[in-house]
């Protein structure tokens, strides 16, 4: 082990449980409130060969959950043909159990509906499925009520009675990995064959943003191993069109995972859903270049409704609030990219037909917006979702009371500092580059996945001196500059899309500081360690660029 990674899981505070956490270690699932009740209505499902109806959300969270469930009930003994999926529809549906699945449950002649992602909130269909003599097993990770739907078995770490606090970071198919546990623990799944589906709990628990500490550490760091040898034609076939050279937080974050995403966002998430079930690479193809084509026409929607939104001025709430005319399927991207470029919490809603609005809302730091919504729900038609992240619809007429109210309800929060929470804060700091190579890359892979509660490893890099500053790029918008530490030992480092005033560091500084990410570069099929620019410290201020 080099010395700057002793350091760095040091004051990490990191153990070998998590450097290498055992597979055998993983909670017990029987420790989730009512997993028994479901396990014990599977095998009377399997027993009297019934038909079930697996229902999930739109997003990688909820697609991911229902294929995992799908293959859960076909190892436990449920005949592929006796399973059917539903997913809602973004647009008509909107999220959580719709109306349909009741018609479509029906018409299946299915005799168990079993959710993912979802369902805790949906007393009402609930009740509906009893009356028409069809069990329900609600499996999901969303904030709860002390009231729950009266189904069979409820199945959600955020039960008010759920006993083990840990499991609340999981995802939604988190918590359908935990009954694909169950079963295996009932014997109705050969030991083993559980672990293969831990690449779709990787996907679906980085792209919630999840916790990356505990049971979803253990879970995690198989998952990226399950990954790198996926059997899943469809992820085989997407991997290869985003480009995928290596596999890591990044890659799903940022390739893998808006491809899955954009289906649910702009179309129909059956989309990602047939790609992940895909049997074949020729089966698969035409799903992956579908996926291709609606993440581009993502891209370019979310640019021009953050621009128009730009082009309006910067709002003086603490809450932005923005309306307009823009595909409902984004509204949650351009949230986020509001709180990275103003961090501020921010809501977009677009107007639907007969004077409705609905929208998304992202925040960071200590403004919970599944708590703020709760608040005003007087004066909305509905909401909820994480502390992060959520969603909201709301008459038009409302739309000031909404603005006013929400950014009351910030203000009585009295929150301090919360730019802190955008601010770099390095892990350790770097004068010496001698440690720094492909070996010391692969120390790091070892924390790897990375996301909140294990992030990537922030480095700050101090009494270093340039020796080159190269303007990169069609639009030479990129950033690079050479550093050199004391013993003369060059470092690349790059910042693509530099902000503009990056370019106006002096190359004749004797030292500067920066606070970079290491990662490799593979370029014509060689390898080399070169660090990610976070910020740059103007030695003429001591304050960032």
């Amino acid at each position: 082990m080099s010395k700057i990674f002793e350091r760095l899981c040091a004051i990490r505070h990191l153990d070998p449980d998590f450097l290498n956490p055992k597979y055998e270690k993983l909670i017990d699932p029987f420790t989730l409130t009512d997993m028994d009740k479901a396990v014990s209505r599977v095998k009377k499902a399997i027993k009297e060969n019934e038909k079930i109806l697996i229902y999930g959300d739109y997003d990688v969270d909820g697609v991911t959950a229902n294929t995992v469930m799908e293959q859960t009930l076909i190892l436990a003994g449920i005949k592929p043909e006796n399973i059917n999926i539903m997913l809602p529809d973004r647009f008509a549906d909107g999220y959580g159990m719709s109306p349909k699945l009741i018609k479509r449950a029906q018409k299946e002649d299915v005799t168990l509906v079993i959710t993912v992602d979802c369902g805790s909130h949906n007393h009402d269909i609930v009740n509906k499925l009893n009356i028409l003599n069809i069990d329900s097993i609600i499996t999901d990770h969303h904030e709860t009520t002390n009231q729950i739907p009266e189904a069979i078995a409820v199945i959600n770490p955020h039960r008010k009675d759920a006993p083990t606090v840990e499991l609340q970071n999981l995802a939604g198919v988190g918590v359908a990995f935990k009954f694909a546990e169950a079963l295996v623990k009932e014997h109705l799944i050969k030991s083993g064959q559980e672990k293969w589906l831990l690449d779709l709990v990787l996907l679906g628990t980085i792209c919630d943003s999840m916790t990356l500490t505990g049971e979803n550490r253990r879970l995690g760091y198989y998952g990226i191993k399950v990954l790198s040898k996926t059997r899943r034609a469809g992820l085989k076939e997407l991997m290869q069109r985003a480009g995928v050279k290596n596999l890591n937080s990044e890659s799903i974050g940022f390739q893998i995972g808006p491809r899955l995403n954009s289906a649910g966002r702009l179309e129909s998430a059956d989309i990602s859903l047939n790609l992940l079930r895909a049997k074949s690479s020729i089966e698969a193809a035409p799903f992956a270049e579908k996926l291709e084509q609606l993440n581009k026409k993502r891209k370019t929607e979310q640019i021009s409704a953050t621009r128009e939104i730009k082009e309006r001025g910067e709002s003086n709430d603490p809450v932005i609030i923005e309306t307009g005319h823009w595909h409902e399927g984004i509204l949650g991207i351009v949230a986020g990219r509001l709180v990275e470029d103003y961090h501020k919490p921010a809501f977009v809603l677009t107007e639907l037909e007969n004077g409705i609005f609905k929208g998304s809302g992202r925040s960071f730091g200590d403004f919970n917006l599944a708590e703020a919504l709760d608040f005003i729900k007087d004066i909305i038609i509905g909401g909820g979702g994480h502390a992060g992240a959520a969603g909201v619809r709301l008459e038009q007429k409302n739309l000031y009371l909404f603005r006013e109210k929400i950014n009351a309800y910030y203000q009585n929060l009295n929150l301090k500092n919360q730019e802190k929470f955008f601010n770099p804060s390095a892990d350790l700091i770097v004068e010496d580059f001698s440690e720094l190579n492909l070996d010391f890359l692969k120390e790091l892979k070892q924390l790897e996945p990375f996301g909140p509660g294990n992030e990537e490893p922030i480095f700050h890099l101090k009494n270093v001196s340039i020796t080159n500053i190269t303007r990169m790029g069609s639009e030479l918008n990129h950033l690079r500059l050479d550093l050199c530490d004391h013993s003369g030992k060059i470092l690349k480092c790059l910042a693509f899309f530099a902000p503009k005033n990056w370019f106006n560091i002096n190359p004749e500084y004797d030292h500067v500081e920066l606070f970079v990410k290491f990662v490799e570069n593979d370029f014509n099929g060689v390898k080399s360690l070169e660090a990610r620019i976070i910020d740059i410290i103007d030695p003429s201020t001591l304050e960032s660029v």
